[in-house]
């Protein structure tokens, strides 16, 4: 059997304890399929967990307690490898939701009592049978929106906008095929290689007609949104980012680009890395601090062009490298909403 379905295979018994959890069998599944010494890299605030158990006790727990019912909807799973032979490694990557009743406060957020949906893309890197590191970005701003605690500048693209691909096709789980593999990998490569040239011979040298579908739909993050077309693309994404970062480079011997049919994943921790010397990106002002940003990508071929692209971007971990503590700025948002709040006697007129 091919090593990428036999990986996509491994996983399954940790999609199926995520999608009908129940914590004992959740914590077994855990145990049995990551290594005990496996690198576990998620979003901020969680940052490095310290093996499967600490990821069960510190972040499923916390989650499961907020919300009980809590399941997880794949909307991709694929698995290969990259072509750089100094960055080895078989991943399995997967996109989707988490969702349920938000009944109880998760990192301080209020509870709405009501459904919630939070992003997710999720990379594992396999050898010998077991997960040895795990890369994951959750997208916790999206439930902060749906819990009316929005602490950012508003999104210039449109939230919750993120739906499966359109050819509902992105549960690649039969026989890997290498050579559309590699096809879809050089197009999407090619297509960065195009926008690494902005920096020298400006926009029109990236090319973008040459890579990016008519009607692309490209799925950023809560705080920068979702856009289409590749004027909307341009407009409310990309001009504003390269224009307040226009010295943002891959950072060399993280990421790790693989393909799986007509799907493309994207994987490094960080990604890249820049200085922030310019406005005009999610209301942030021109700091000139240099940031790296974790960035986890998938992308949909349709007859040789990129028709979808699902980004997530950990903006809590860009705006914790420049100084501003999110939750906190939350938490005062909602204060009268957080558990145990209190009134100073001066403050009651």
């Amino acid at each position: 059997m091919n090593i990428h379905r036999q990986n996509k295979q491994l996983i399954q018994p940790l999609r199926e304890a995520l999608y009908n959890v129940e914590p004992r069998n959740l914590k077994l599944v855990l145990g049995e399929v990551f290594a005990p010494d496996a690198e576990i890299h998620l979003a901020f605030p969680f940052e490095d967990i310290d093996g499967p158990g600490a990821l069960f006790d510190e972040v499923y727990a916390p989650l499961l307690e907020a919300i009980p019912d809590v399941e997880r909807r794949d909307i991709i799973v694929m698995a290969g490898a990259g072509e750089d032979p100094d960055l080895p490694g078989d991943w399995v990557g997967c996109a989707g939701y988490y969702l349920g009743v938000f009944e109880r406060p998760w990192l301080h957020i209020p509870p709405t009592r009501h459904p919630v949906v939070m992003r997710y893309h999720e990379f594992f890197r396999v050898e010998s049978s077991r997960i040895v590191e795990m890369q994951a970005l959750w997208d916790i701003p999206q439930v902060m929106l749906q819990a009316g605690a929005w602490p950012l500048a508003p999104s210039l693209g449109i939230d919750n906008l993120a739906p499966a691909p359109a050819t509902q096709d992105g549960l690649l789980l039969d026989d890997y095929d290498e050579a559309k593999a590699n096809a879809s990998r050089q197009i999407v490569n090619d297509m960065l290689n195009g926008l690494q040239r902005h920096r020298e011979e400006g926009a029109e040298a990236m090319g973008l007609g040459q890579y990016w579908h008519p009607k692309m739909n490209w799925y950023g993050p809560a705080g920068i949104g979702a856009n289409r077309r590749i004027a909307g693309f341009r407009n409310w994404h990309q001009i504003p980012f390269l224009k307040a970062m226009p010295d943002r480079q891959v950072v060399p011997g993280m990421g790790v680009l693989f393909g799986d049919g007509d799907y493309v994943g994207y994987t490094g921790w960080p990604g890249m890395r820049m200085t922030v010397s310019d406005g005009g990106w999610l209301g942030i002002a021109p700091s000139g601090k240099d940031i790296t940003m974790r960035s986890l990508d998938f992308w949909r071929i349709e007859n040789g062009l990129i028709r979808e692209n699902w980004v997530l971007i950990d903006l809590l971990s860009v705006y914790d490298q420049l100084g501003v503590d999110v939750f906190r700025r939350m938490q005062e948002l909602t204060y009268t909403r957080q558990p145990g709040h209190f009134f100073e006697q001066e403050d009651v007129l």
